[in-house]
């Protein structure tokens, strides 16, 4: 990257002050508000997962507020209908003569919360699936552009099956992140008492706009990639696919399926952005590890062993961080 070192300097004090402008709100939390940010940059989509009242949409919001971003709520029921997330063209008279316009849905945000994801029917998860993935919508067959930057926010929630319509593979690997939200410990929670309990409500400063943050995710494409660095993001997710030749071992003990090419574009694009946030225009080994759960975590499919074991894809994550090695056995051998 032939960028100035000010550019880098600026992409990571704008990121620390978003982290900032989110900790006058939101309480702890520190590593899911990174990851967020880090798939924000990336240009992706994350899946939130949680229980209630963890502040998952607070954080959304708050996010909107310190970007300068249109902000829109989906709530998800399982009779929502997808014209209810894009919209529809209502019929509108005016001077005697009837004319259709288009009425926008949610969906035509910029920092989009679909809360609850999973309690819509596929047929309404497909209307945002096309979002998701085009950065439009069609209504009525014609096509409408979403005002960039375009993100989706989803969250579901872990520990309520009743009337949820789990959310098919292929949705899940349009989602570049998943970030789960844990229980705060003691010290937060008394934080978090404090913080909303009380009579002042924190003002959120205005940190980044829409155009500043494009110009940050191009900033993200041009960081250096070193090739075995590349070469090692292709042979963790070539070893997390139990299929290939190249499986590691937990890869066929615990697993039905494994990543693919979107698991290895997340993989280094969200690398990236953790790179930058440290200040350097070069992505490293350590960054690749730093962002391998969230963006492998929902694309890894365990077998039935593993899900009779309790065996979660974050340990598998860990075991094939263990199993995969960051320079190949072929090149160890001629170095």
């Amino acid at each position: 990257m032939n960028e100035p070192k000010a550019r880098i300097e600026a992409f990571q004090s704008a990121a620390q002050e978003l982290r900032d402008a989110v900790a006058r709100v939101v309480v702890g939390q520190e590593s899911v508000v990174e990851e967020v940010l880090i798939c924000l940059f990336a240009g992706g989509h994350a899946l939130l997962e949680g229980a209630p009242g963890l502040g998952k949409t607070l954080l959304v919001r708050t996010l909107a507020q310190a970007m300068n971003l249109e902000f829109s709520r989906i709530q998800f029921t399982p009779d929502l209908m997808p014209t209810d997330i894009t919209g529809t063209n209502l019929v509108v008279e005016e001077g005697g003569r009837k004319r259709f316009e288009l009425q926008k849905g949610p969906i035509f945000g910029q920092l989009v919360l679909a809360d609850e994801i999973n309690r819509a029917t596929p047929k309404t998860q497909s209307a945002l699936l096309e979002a998701m993935a085009e950065g439009s919508v069609t209504i009525a067959g014609q096509r409408h552009v979403l005002r960039p930057p375009f993100v989706v926010l989803a969250t579901e929630n872990p520990i309520e099956m009743e009337g949820t319509y789990p959310l098919p593979e292929a949705q899940l690997d349009r989602f570049l992140f998943k970030v789960r939200i844990d229980s705060p410990d003691e010290d937060t929670l008394v934080g978090i008492l404090a913080r909303t309990t009380g009579i002042e409500e924190p003002v959120v400063p205005q940190v980044v706009d829409a155009e500043r943050i494009l110009g940050m995710r191009r900033l993200v494409r041009e960081v250096r990639c070193a090739e075995p660095i590349v070469r090692y993001a292709a042979r963790f997710v070539r070893a997390s696919d139990p299929t290939t030749t190249d499986a590691a071992p937990a890869a066929r003990e615990l697993l039905r399926y494994g990543a693919g090419v979107r698991g290895a574009q997340a993989l280094l694009l969200a690398a990236k952005v953790a790179a930058l946030m440290e200040g350097r225009g070069h992505v490293s080994f350590a960054d690749i590890r730093r962002v391998v759960h969230p963006a492998l975590r929902h694309r890894l499919i365990p077998n039935f062993e593993a899900e009779a074991d309790g065996v979660s894809t974050d340990a598998i994550v860990d075991r094939l961080l263990a199993e995969v090695p960051e320079v190949s056995e072929t090149v160890a051998a001629i170095a």
